[in-house]
């Protein structure tokens, strides 16, 4: 890698203008800096959702005046995209714009849009590729993962006591952790492009599946966040025609099967790229066994409520050597509650 350290400031900018676009969508967040021959910072932009601009053209479009692209270094996060979707290909963006070097961190992993980096070569332009990579790749890891899978990213939750229970015997589980927790699920809803639970958890608690403004209450929470996760509920028994769900912003999308890998994939083509789970023991575990979930969040609550409500059911663990590690990235302080995020130590790699 032969990147200057102005290079490496501006990618560093990159990564953070990157972060003001949506988590959700079927596009990645990406940022972008355009420096001078000099090293001067003469434009930045960034990715503000499907259908809009990309963040190099972003960036091309803030210019002063369209000359000063000649000669300029491009930094952008992730690889210019190589296809014509519902905006033209970035790589001939900056050649068109005379743009002489890019640096870019992650090459992009998609079918249809990578190879930009071999076109901007052919084209003359100097291509240099991995400055910040890792940061990057930690950052737009949910997109990445689903890209490379050919899958949604999962995410499965769930709120437990300290001994592991998710409701008390009678099955009565609101609420187990306190008002700052709560919020917290609720922007993590937000930044998923599906929420999913099983029928069982829609006859049992008759959730909302909606994301808030407001930790849920006794009358139903706060008002309702810009982005919504589409419902999805998976299991063979109906829906009641009386289930809140019905009434989500999003239509319900209702699975009727057991097939978690077959539900993924039809959501993966319909542009779902990240998957909020939330459906109880039962889903919770299923998803685990199978092996679909890419990150596990826990709230873990300062109460003991014994009982056979365990947070988990069966995972295919008959001994001990057979435990699932994983390996804990986030450790939260919410309220009286503790939030865990944790992951398999594995990167996602290309989906054959």
């Amino acid at each position: 890698m032969n990147a200057t350290t102005t290079e490496a400031a501006a990618m560093a900018r990159a990564l953070e203008l990157a972060l003001r676009g949506p988590r959700h969508g079927v596009n990645p967040q990406v940022g972008c800096v355009l420096l001078s021959p000099a090293g001067e910072v003469i434009a930045e932009g960034w990715h503000r959702g499907a259908g809009t601009a990309h963040a190099e053209v972003d960036a091309l479009s803030k210019l002063a005046d369209p000359a000063l692209a000649r000669g300029a270094t491009a930094v952008v996060t992730l690889e210019p995209c190589n296809h014509q979707g519902r905006t033209g290909p970035c790589s001939v963006a900056l050649i068109e714009a005379g743009v002489a070097r890019v640096v870019y961190a992650v090459a992009d992993p998609g079918e249809r849009s990578h190879g930009g980096g071999e076109r901007m070569r052919a084209a003359g332009l100097e291509v240099e590729q991995g400055l910040g990579a890792e940061a990057v790749e930690e950052a737009i890891r949910p997109w990445l993962t689903a890209v490379r899978l050919h899958r949604p990213f999962v995410t499965v939750k769930w709120a437990s006591s300290l001994d592991g229970r998710a409701a008390a015997a009678d099955g009565t589980s609101q609420w187990i952790t306190g008002w700052a927790a709560r919020a917290d699920v609720h922007r993590r809803r937000a930044d998923a492009d599906a929420i999913v639970v099983g029928t069982g958890t829609v006859l049992a608690d008759d959730p909302a599946l909606t994301a808030r403004d407001d930790a849920p209450t006794a009358d139903g929470g706060g008002g309702l966040l810009p982005h919504q996760p589409a419902p999805v509920v998976i299991g063979t028994r109906p829906v009641p025609a009386g289930a809140r769900v019905h009434g989500h912003p999003q239509p319900l999308r209702v699975f009727a099967t057991h097939d978690l890998a077959a539900v993924l994939d039809e959501l993966y083509a319909d542009e779902v790229r990240s998957v909020f789970v939330e459906g109880g023991p039962t889903v919770a575990s299923a998803f685990l066994a199978a092996g679909l979930a890419d990150e596990v969040l826990v709230y873990l609550a300062p109460t003991l409520l014994g009982g056979p409500r365990s947070a988990l059911t069966e995972l295919g663990v008959g001994t001990i050597d057979e435990q699932r590690r994983l390996r804990i990235t986030d450790l939260t302080r919410l309220g009286d509650d503790i939030g865990i995020v944790a992951r398999t130590g594995r990167r996602a790699v290309p989906k054959e």
